[in-house]
């Protein structure tokens, strides 16, 4: 559920920093390309709740939830609102905010389950 959760961080922070700076593309093509390296991530977190059962029913999106809310939380305390929006861009944009880099633990489990 994390790597959906890291998803929704990207979505949410990159549509609304897209919306609040002029409809600034780079904020859409950022997520657009996020999204591209890590769909297999993705895929495989799929499998893997699968695989173990599936999930409680609606456990997806409070994962989805919850990491809006604290991307949004974070904003909301920025000083500086653009500032914060390009410093997210540009995590977004060097990867630092990919599932391998940002969750390499779960992403192991995940790949020894999907293995086994």
């Amino acid at each position: 559920m994390a790597f959906h959760g890291s998803q929704a961080i990207v979505n949410v922070m990159t549509t609304h920093c897209y919306e609040t700076t002029g409809l600034d593309g780079a904020y859409k093509a950022a997520a657009e390309n996020w999204y591209l390296r890590n769909i297999g991530f993705l895929d495989l977190a799929d499998r893997v709740i699968a695989r173990l059962g599936g999930g409680a029913e609606g456990q997806q999106i409070n994962a989805e939830t919850y990491g809006g809310s604290q991307i949004m939380s974070a904003y909301n305390q920025a000083e500086n609102k653009n500032s914060f929006c390009r410093a997210f861009l540009e995590q977004v944009e060097t990867g630092a905010l990919d599932i391998d880099r940002q969750l390499p633990a779960p992403l192991k489990r995940a790949q020894e389950i999907s293995a086994s």
